[in-house]
C-alpha cells in the first residue's frame, strides 16, 4: 500500500521529495522509483481532473513522470516544494493536451466545412446557363430563315461549311455569306463586342 502524500505542506512519513529529486537529477534509478511511488497518485489524479479521459490521463501521467526523470536537474527548491513542481509539470502537460485536442478538432471542423462548400453555386450556374440559352434562342429567331438554317446546321449539328452547302444544294460561297451575316447579327443581338 502506498503512503499518502500531503500537498499542503504537512510533513509526511515518506522520503523527502526534494532530496529524491536531487538524487534523480544525478541519475539515481532507485531514487526515481521511490519518487515515482510518492507522486504518481497525485499526478494521475490532477491529470484525470483536467482531461477526464482515463486512457489519455494515464498516457499524460507517464509523459509527466518521464519529464520528471529527464528534467529533475531543473528543479529549484527556492521556488517551491518538489511536489508542487511535479504537479505544475503535470498540470501544464494536461492543459497542453486539452489545447492540442481542441486545435485538432477545430482543424477537422474547418476541413469538413471546406469539403462541404461547393466550388461554385450550382443554382446560379444553372440559372445563368438557362438565361443564356433563352437569349441565344431569341437571337436565332431574329435571323432570316436561310441564315438560321445555315447557322443551325453548322453550329448545332456540327456540319462543315461544305456539308451544309451540299445538304442545302447551295454554292459554298453563299453558305459562307449566310453564316457570316447570321453570326454578325447573333453577335450584335447577344451584345458581344468584336
Amino acid at each position: 500500500m502506498k503512503e499518502a502524500v500531503h500537498i499542503s505542506g504537512a510533513a509526511s512519513a515518506g522520503p523527502d521529495l526534494q532530496q529524491l529529486l536531487a538524487m534523480v537529477a544525478r541519475g539515481d534509478q532507485d531514487a526515481f522509483s521511490r519518487l515515482y511511488d510518492s507522486v504518481c497518485g497525485p499526478v494521475l489524479g490532477l491529470v484525470r481532473a483536467v482531461l477526464r479521459d482515463p486512457a489519455q490521463s494515464e498516457e499524460v501521467a507517464q509523459e509527466v513522470l518521464l519529464e520528471v526523470w529527464r528534467s529533475a536537474a531543473r528543479f529549484q527548491p527556492d521556488r517551491g516544494s518538489a511536489m508542487n513542481w511535479v504537479l505544475m509539470l503535470a498540470h501544464r502537460r494536461a492543459v497542453d493536451r486539452v489545447r492540442s485536442a481542441q486545435a485538432a478538432s477545430d482543424r477537422e471542423h474547418r476541413a469538413a466545412l471546406l469539403d462541404r462548400t461547393p466550388a461554385f453555386d450550382e443554382v446560379v450556374e444553372q440559372v445563368e446557363s438557362r438565361l443564356e440559352r433563352e437569349q441565344v434562342r431569341r437571337c436565332l429567331s431574329s435571323l432570316t430563315e436561310v441564315q438560321r438554317e445555315s447557322v443551325t446546321l453548322a453550329y448545332y449539328r456540327g456540319l462543315a461549311y461544305r456539308e451544309v452547302a451540299e445538304l442545302l444544294s447551295v454554292p459554298l460561297g453563299t453558305i459562307k455569306t449566310r453564316l457570316r451575316d447570321g453570326l454578325i447579327r447573333m453577335r450584335d443581338c447577344l451584345g458581344v463586342s468584336a
